[in-house]
């Protein structure tokens, strides 16, 4: 199954200091739930494994991520990941392009996931899989916030205490929730009385 996933948030930081942060790979990693590098094999390549619960059924994707773009420029990175589940049910590939554009209040990160899913994971609808992403993206941009914010107070990264990381069963619990407000939206809304005068 292929897909294309496109999120955005804000982080409140200014866009040079997101930027840097960007370049710090390990601390990017540790913002994303479920992620954990596991090696630095040089030249911006990393092995890792990434924890992600699908419905009933949990994926451990043990893989690799290798950064092929990093535009100074025009503040703009692309991760190209691969992974193979630990128990051998399925396959996925992402090619992640991260554009960072000064806001207001700080700084909104544009993502696009280009995403290949096989085996276990590809039985669930686009629905599912959108759902997931959007609350990692959710909690990567909360955590990413905590870290910056402890990197400006000087603390060392084993002394960050970020936003808890979202467990495989919460993430799952509320991309359902989501799911089921969206078939909720489309059961009652054909059903809601027009408003007098209407």
């Amino acid at each position: 199954m292929g897909m294309l996933i496109k999120n955005d948030f804000e982080v409140a930081q200014p866009i040079d200091k997101v930027w840097t942060f960007f370049d710090d790979i390990p601390g990017v990693a540790a913002c994303l739930p479920g992620t954990q590098l596991t090696d630095d094999l040089g030249n911006d390549e990393y092995a890792g494994q990434v924890a992600i619960r699908m419905g009933p059924v949990k994926l451990e994707f043990d893989g690799t991520a290798k950064i092929v773009e990093r535009d100074e420029a025009g503040k703009r990175i692309t991760v190209d990941a691969a992974g193979a589940d630990a128990k051998g049910r399925g396959n996925a590939a992402m090619l992640v392009t991260a554009g960072l554009v000064p806001t207001g209040r700080g700084t909104k990160v544009d993502v696009g996931m280009d995403l290949q899913l096989s085996g276990a994971a590809a039985q669930y609808g686009r629905g599912m899989v959108g759902d997931v992403t959007a609350v990692l993206m959710r909690d990567f941009a909360t955590n990413m916030q905590a870290r910056i914010e402890a990197i400006e107070q000087g603390l060392s990264p084993d002394q960050i205490a970020s936003a808890a990381p979202a467990s495989g069963f919460g993430i799952a619990f509320t991309a359902l929730k989501m799911a089921l407000g969206r078939v909720a939206a489309r059961f009652f809304l054909p059903y809601r009385p027009a408003r007098a005068g209407g």
